[in-house]
């Protein structure tokens, strides 16, 4: 083991490594806080070449590797196990390339999410992807979680937004894809093996994404609805009226909504809290004052169909921004103590019956609980926060087998965008059938066959 770590020391030189008491608590304990590990040795390597050496090493003697970007996932991925090395990419911060004529950035995978948006936009373009921890997530755990955000009913997954990657095996193997191609049908889509993989079938160390022309408008209205039914149907509504222009439909439930107006000072709420439900809706486009007029008509025809009982329309950036900050409230509910956070998928239509159902259940458990859901409703994704009280963290396993065996009844997704890391490993069966895991375990056993790389996640 000395040897190794000697070695690995060599590969990154003295900038590259940081040990005992001289690793910070961020490189080990990540926002779950579900693990708290210092890891012998934290390498920070500054190009490809370094991980792959690393890697190579590493495999040989069998030693695990923890890989890590910004640290902000919520399923304890990234957080190093007992007798794991981390792997941290903050060295690896380099714009390569902005290609307005292909419209695509080549970038490393330490550079955070909002360098990205923000290059992007001085050049006129955008970068979709968007997250609360858009400050501090790297493309690299972005790419490795196939994180979703805020407009994936318009612009998809982050696994919709990658032309290509780089990416190094266990064995230290670099898979050089690089390539600008939008058309590229020569076999297997390998780089689909690494997004979403979380680190467990390889490195990604750089990638070509793809950017879209930067929207010349931005509408958003804030709706109190009186049912889920007619949380849908505006939904079908805006989707027909609106078309490619909707980027954004977010729903609010009551319950989430008095907890951002009681628990989130800085947020100010626009409608009373008498609604079931809220919407925010948001609508971009490249003509102003053309997308303006179709963003009105269509509200006001949802509210002649009595589809939407009352409205809010921002008219200015600063009211559009107060709107999203009540959405954005919703994760930051303070005061009652540490929240759980859930992030499962299932069919629109169930919806309605998930959330009345889902409270109904952990208030059979936990009278008096504290909860609330919202989330991304047009992509089908709902998110949950609960604290049952001061053992919310060691009760965690009991509120999950709740959720999750209504999910199963449901055949949703224990994970919309989260991943499984380790905080959902052993309810993969739920939204996976046997063959499926089968063949994901026969893809590990390939690609990394001594197991160093995450053991221990997703499965």
């Amino acid at each position: 083991m000395s040897n190794l770590i000697e070695n690995l020391k060599k590969i990154v030189g003295p900038a590259g490594f940081r040990e005992g008491d001289d690793v910070d608590a961020r490189y080990f304990k990540d926002w779950m806080a579900a693990r708290n590990i210092a890891p012998s040795l934290l390498l920070r390597p500054e190009n490809t070449e370094q991980v792959a050496q690393i890697l190579a090493a590493c495999n040989q003697v069998g030693q695990p590797i923890a890989p890590q970007g910004g640290m902000t996932g919520l399923v304890s991925a990234a957080a190093p196990m007992a007798g794991e090395i981390a792997l941290s990419f903050d060295r690896m911060k380099r714009v390569l390339e902005i290609d307005p004529l292909t419209a695509t950035m080549t970038v490393e995978a330490g550079v955070e999410l909002q360098t990205i948006q923000e290059l992007a936009d001085a050049n006129g373009l955008l970068f979709p992807l968007d997250l609360g921890a858009r400050g501090s997530c790297t493309i690299g755990g972005n790419l490795s979680t196939n994180a979703g955000g805020n407009r994936v009913i318009r612009y998809g997954m982050t696994r919709d937004l990658v032309l290509a990657i780089e990416a190094v095996l266990a064995d230290g193997t670099v898979i050089d894809g690089i390539h600008k191609l939008r058309k590229n049908n020569t076999g297997y889509d390998l780089k689909q093996l690494f997004i979403g993989s979380e680190g467990t079938l390889g490195v990604i160390t750089k990638a070509v994404l793809k950017l879209s022309a930067k929207p010349n408008s931005q509408s958003v209205a804030f709706c109190g609805m009186e049912s889920f039914d007619k949380v849908t149907e505006l939904l079908v509504h805006c989707q027909a009226r609106l078309g490619a222009n909707l980027s954004a439909f977010e729903v609010i439930w009551n319950n989430t909504y008095k907890l951002i107006d009681e628990k989130v000072p800085h947020v100010k709420v626009p409608l009373a809290d008498s609604f079931p439900f809220y919407v925010l809706v948001e609508s971009m486009g490249a003509n102003a004052e053309r997308d303006s007029e179709l963003f009105l008509s269509a509200l006001e025809k949802a509210s002649e169909e009595q589809i939407v009982a009352d409205v809010v329309v921002a008219d200015t950036d600063n009211k559009i921004s107060n709107l999203w900050a009540v959405r954005d409230g919703a994760a930051e509910v303070m005061g009652v103590g540490y929240m759980h956070a859930y992030d499962v998928s299932l069919d629109i239509s169930d919806m309605g019956y998930f959330g009345d159902e889902v409270e109904k259940r952990l208030r059979r458990k936990w009278p008096e609980a504290v909860l609330g859901l919202f989330g991304h409703i047009g992509d089908g994704n709902v998110h949950i926060i609960i604290n049952v009280g001061p053992d919310t963290k060691k009760l965690h396993l009991e509120i999950d087998e709740v959720i999750y065996t209504l999910i199963q009844e449901l055949h949703g997704s224990i994970s919309a965008e989260h991943g499984i890391g380790t905080m959902k490993k052993q309810f993969l069966p739920y939204s996976k059938s046997d063959e499926e895991i089968a063949l994901m375990k026969a893809l590990k056993q390939t690609l990394d066959p001594k197991g160093i790389l995450n053991p221990g996640r997703i499965f």
